[in-house]
């Protein structure tokens, strides 16, 4: 690819992907980064007015990702065949094989803590919007999945978007192949 970045529309090209992917990739990004830093002040602070404040907001802003998550599948969707492609080789496959453990965790996540909300008495009203009601009884067998999987695949998820940032910068900075320009502009 050129030194110069290609001129972005708003949908994705085989050259760059448009504003459209872009603002769909950075809100999610802002919004797991907020997700992570607020469940490590709880980890490190314990429970304090700052956690409290972070820990207080997980379920709408986990709310927001999983409707960015569906909006952004459907749009790759949308896009297949327009996108930049993720090579060749070895590195492509990986890159392939990459996204797509990303974006299967990625749903995984917010969707185990829905079950989780689903089956618990409390009911699920993000912003005071009821989703779920409560219930009168618990439906153990989703809450305890919620309970053993969502944290621990919400973790493997960072670790993935560690993995994702350190390939994109390797992608910049070594190889100089262009690929980080693609999604920055």
């Amino acid at each position: 690819m050129s030194e110069q970045t290609p001129a972005v529309g708003w949908m994705d090209t085989t050259q760059a992907y448009g504003r459209i992917s872009r603002i769909l990739h950075w809100g999610l990004a802002a919004l797991f980064l907020w997700q992570f830093l607020g469940m490590a002040v709880k980890l490190v602070l314990g429970r304090v007015p700052l956690s409290g404040f972070f820990v207080g907001l997980h379920q709408p802003v986990g709310l927001a990702i999983f409707a960015l998550i569906a909006l952004r599948v459907l749009w790759a969707l949308l896009n297949r065949g327009h996108r930049p492609g993720h090579g060749a080789g070895a590195l492509g496959l990986a890159a392939r094989l990459g996204h797509l453990t990303l974006y299967t965790v990625m749903v995984a996540v917010p969707l185990l803590a829905l079950l989780r909300a689903f089956g618990n008495t409390r009911g699920f009203a993000p912003w005071g919007f009821e989703i779920f009601a409560p219930r009168a009884q618990e439906i153990a067998w989703m809450v305890n999945l919620g309970n053993a999987a969502h944290g621990l695949l919400a973790w493997t998820l960072a670790a993935l978007i560690a993995g994702h940032i350190v390939m994109a910068l390797l992608h910049h900075f070594v190889l100089r192949d262009g690929l980080l320009r693609r999604m920055i502009g």
